[in-house]
């Protein structure tokens, strides 16, 4: 038996990247999978990939009337494995540079999101005593981003989310654990290492050379490494509290 053989999983910002790649691997794991997200039209197209057992809701995770509504809309469903991976990058700029409004919007969606996600989905897995939550961090939560203090700090703040909250709902028999992915291949890294190029007045490749160069294994990870990373943390039910680093060696 597979880690979601008869489990129903609620992935957020699962339209695109990460998100959609661990809805993949949930899915193909065994589990019914709720693909949430902002916007309809990539929700369903990740359904479409994926075929049966899935279902999709439209849901801003940032707003408290937006949540309970979809906790209601949900209420059929036992949903026992809930990833908050919904998030955003926020402004890259010095800090004296960075607006209160843009701050805020970081941390509304980065950390409140996925505060109202457990507090909206907490209730029915106590009431069952059995339950998984993953909150995406990032290493950028541990080590220093230049020009990149909200995205920074919020992901610190997940981390000390999951801690605690692991503590407070142990002994119910629920699991909270984060998953810190380092930079992932994809159009988002690429758009950072243009903007950098740019910045520093270097090209692309030496922009993306300094940048993976601080890993162990010179190399990004990939969005599929981090849904395996989701499935393999479901599979070691004595795990809480922890926070899992996968960056290729970022953080060693």
């Amino acid at each position: 038996m597979t880690v979601g053989t008869g489990r129903t999983a609620l992935v957020t910002g699962g339209g695109s990247g990460l998100g959609a790649a661990i809805s993949r691997s949930l899915h193909a794991a065994g589990a019914r999978v709720v693909i949430v997200g902002r916007r309809p039209e990539p929700l369903h197209e990740v359904a479409e990939q994926l075929g049966n057992d899935v279902r999709v809701e439209a849901c801003d995770v940032s707003q408290p009337l937006r949540v309970t509504e979809l906790a209601q809309r949900l209420a059929d469903e036992k949903v026992s494995i809930l990833v908050n991976n919904a998030g955003i990058a926020g402004p890259v700029a010095p800090l004296v540079e960075i607006e209160p409004d843009q701050w805020d919007e970081v941390f509304a969606v980065n950390v409140r999101g996925a505060y109202l996600m457990c507090r909206a989905f907490l209730p029915p897995m106590i009431e069952s005593g059995d339950g998984d939550i993953i909150n995406l961090a990032s290493v950028s939560g541990k080590r220093p981003l230049t020009r990149r203090t909200p995205y920074c700090a919020s992901k610190m703040a997940v981390i000390g989310l999951t801690s605690t909250l692991a503590f407070e709902v142990g002994s119910a028999g629920i699991r909270v654990n984060s998953l810190s992915p380092g930079p992932v291949e994809g159009e988002r890294m690429a758009r950072n290492f243009a903007l950098e190029a740019e910045r520093t007045q270097t090209s692309h490749a030496d922009a993306r050379d300094a940048f993976v160069n601080r890993s162990a294994l010179r190399r990004m990870v990939t969005e599929d490494e981090v849904g395996s990373a989701v499935v393999a943390m479901l599979g070691m039910p004595g795990m809480s509290g922890a926070d899992v680093d996968l960056s290729a060696g970022m953080v060693a």
